[in-house]
């Protein structure tokens, strides 16, 4: 059995090195942070809890990753499936449910964007979504690097990938004008926000494989975490310290070296070797650590610079909830009348706590986490977010979200924060954004030097969430087993 050396304690981190360990191995996780989870985690704050990236959680339905990656370790979590997954305001001053049941949502789409092209876009995004998530987990060996894996894609290869594959050569502009509605302002805006979320880039950059997925994944089931994503976390954890590996946390790593058939990591922290090493961080970052002057020309080609990348602008609020006020819907986006001063975002994304999750906040209060985008981020770069903040709050204080006199608590941070708490490049979140010239199976490949250095996480599979990273986890375990 190998020794893993596993860089970053996000959840493509932890999904490979819970199958790892299932399969025998010794796994040693190293996490720069004084808490796991990375972008799926939360942290404390004048007793509320805030979480530091993902507010909601898609993937545990059948056949999805997270489903079976629990499903293989035999492990359960303590969330609720969410009824309504998300409301979102236009600038118009409409309101719009995205109902789960799909023929509930196209009836809504079709009230508020007109009846012309909406329902068969709709059917068609979801046909194409169902091909993505039933094909994911029966091509763990994509994108090929080995004849190996060739053989896997073979094996489970069905005529239905031959019939969707070309749809990886279409933009979602595409996709407006095959359906006739690219002259369909406020259903244009709409996309492109939607798509912003989980593909992080718009209608003329995404393909149609991953643009139809991202739109739909309010029609799959969408959970909340109680206690917030930490706790989704720390079971795994445990199951991974109750088979004998281990996370060390406030242990950043400062150099990679291979020698001698193994790999040498010196950290903050002491010095570890393994037999194989696996990153859960971004690629930006695994360069700057392993200057291994064969994968630097093998990468660095493939490295996005910070003008294609986003960073996030989030306000986290502890207020006092009144009597009676129950949310019946914890997400919604907010279109903006105009782009946020400094960072030019034209929407906000707000979640609130569940009202009885009494672990995230006090029996009478709340939480709410609110986030923009923020393109080409810039760590050294100031913006006056005061400011920012105090345009977001007006807006949602306006539409009734969030009342200014019941806050009670507040914390804004930006580019450089981000890149503090998670110590990747440039301070970027939501992964490698879709670009029309990167294909699928040009996708960054798990395997790095082919020697036993492998890679996961939103960089190695961009997009879609947490379902996409749990994917790349499980795709890296199946290329270390090989």
């Amino acid at each position: 059995m190998s020794k893993v050396i596993i860089v970053g304690s996000g959840m493509g981190s932890l999904s490979a090195a819970c199958l790892l360990v299932k399969d025998g191995h010794e796994v040693q996780v190293l996490e720069q942070n004084y808490l796991p989870g990375g972008c799926s985690s939360s942290y404390f704050r004048q007793g509320y809890i805030f979480e530091s990236g993902a507010t909601t959680l898609v993937g545990l339905d059948k056949g999805m990753p997270l489903r079976y990656l629990f499903d293989e370790i035999g492990l359960e979590i303590d969330a609720e499936l969410l009824k309504t997954p998300m409301k979102v305001y236009l600038k118009s001053g409409e309101c719009l449910t995205r109902y789960t049941e799909l023929e509930a949502w196209i009836r809504e789409a079709e009230s508020v964007f007109g009846l012309p092209g909406q329902r068969k876009f709709w059917e068609f995004c979801f046909k194409i979504s169902q091909f993505v998530w039933n094909t994911s987990l029966k091509q763990r060996n994509f994108p090929p690097s080995s004849l190996k894996d060739l053989i896997g894609i073979i094996k489970g290869f069905h005529p239905s990938q031959l019939r969707y594959a070309p749809w990886a050569f279409w933009t979602m502009e595409d996709l407006l004008k095959k359906f006739g509605l690219q002259d369909n302002q406020k259903f244009r805006d709409f996309v492109n926000e939607q798509l912003l979320i989980t593909a992080q880039n718009f209608t003329e950059e995404v393909n149609v494989l991953f643009g139809a997925t991202a739109l739909c994944y309010t029609n799959y089931g969408n959970h909340y975490v109680y206690g917030g994503m930490i706790q989704m976390i720390k079971p795994m954890l445990e199951w991974l310290e109750i088979k004998g590996s281990s996370i060390q946390l406030r242990t950043a790593v400062e150099k990679v070296s291979y020698e001698h058939g193994q790999y040498h990591v010196k950290t903050n922290n002491g010095n570890f070797v393994g037999d194989k090493i696996l990153f859960g961080i971004p690629i930006n970052n695994v360069l700057e650590i392993f200057p291994d002057e064969k994968l630097n020309r093998k990468f660095r080609k493939k490295l996005l610079p910070a003008e294609k990348l986003h960073s996030a602008f989030q306000i986290g609020i502890g207020f006092k909830r009144q009597p009676g006020f129950e949310p019946k819907c914890l997400h919604h986006q907010v279109h903006l009348s105009e782009p946020l001063p400094e960072i030019g975002s034209h929407s906000v994304f707000l979640s609130y706590s569940h009202p009885i999750d009494w672990y995230r906040a006090p029996l009478d209060k709340m939480v709410a986490s609110i986030s923009c985008h923020i393109p080409n981020p810039n760590p050294v770069k100031e913006i006056d977010k005061t400011a920012i903040a105090e345009i977001i709050l007006t807006e949602l204080d306006s539409l009734g979200l969030i009342l200014r006199a019941n806050i009670e608590y507040m914390h804004v941070s930006g580019t450089a924060a981000w890149e503090r708490w998670t110590g990747r490049k440039y301070g970027f979140v939501g992964g490698y954004p879709q670009y029309k010239n990167i294909k699928p199976w040009q996708m960054l490949d798990a395997v790095l030097d082919g020697r036993g250095a492998y890679i996961c996480g939103d960089t190695a599979y961009p997009g879609q969430g947490i379902p996409g990273v749990c994917l790349s986890g499980i795709i890296a375990y199946e290329k270390m087993k090989k």
